[in-house]
């Protein structure tokens, strides 16, 4: 069964330039061998970087070995949720997709806390004001 988004609907794709995903197919599609639970569709941003460096985590620089260009402020990436987490948790939280974010993220954070972040936009425009 293929797996759904936060908000109990198709999980969409993430990101293709660089292409994301455990399985590197654009989604953040987890799967049971992903002990690392890379759910959290993120927009990259320079503090979110910075911060994921700093923890052990770089982001940033490429490693051709494991098809990783390395990431650039806003580039779309499924993220490891426990990393999400914790720079939620020391205030610099990257800004996520939550209609490409996988239902598997609930696992570790609340929806709210993803919903605080959320930069989709609307099917209906107008719902904007």
């Amino acid at each position: 069964m293929a797996e759904r988004n936060v908000l109990g609907g198709p999980l969409e794709p993430c990101g293709t330039d660089p292409v994301t995903g455990f399985h590197r197919d654009g989604t953040c599609t987890c799967g049971p061998e992903d002990v690392g639970l890379h759910a959290v569709c993120a927009v990259m941003t320079a503090e979110f970087l910075e911060h994921q460096k700093a923890v052990g985590n770089d982001l940033s620089t490429p490693h051709p070995e494991w098809r990783f260009p390395g990431l650039v402020p806003g580039d779309r990436w499924c993220v490891v949720t426990v990393r999400w987490q914790q720079a939620y948790a020391d205030g610099v939280a990257a800004p996520v997709v939550l209609a490409a974010t996988s239902e598997r993220a609930l696992e570790l954070v609340p929806l709210t806390w993803l919903q605080e972040h959320s930069v989709d936009v609307p099917d209906d425009l107008g719902t904007l004001g």
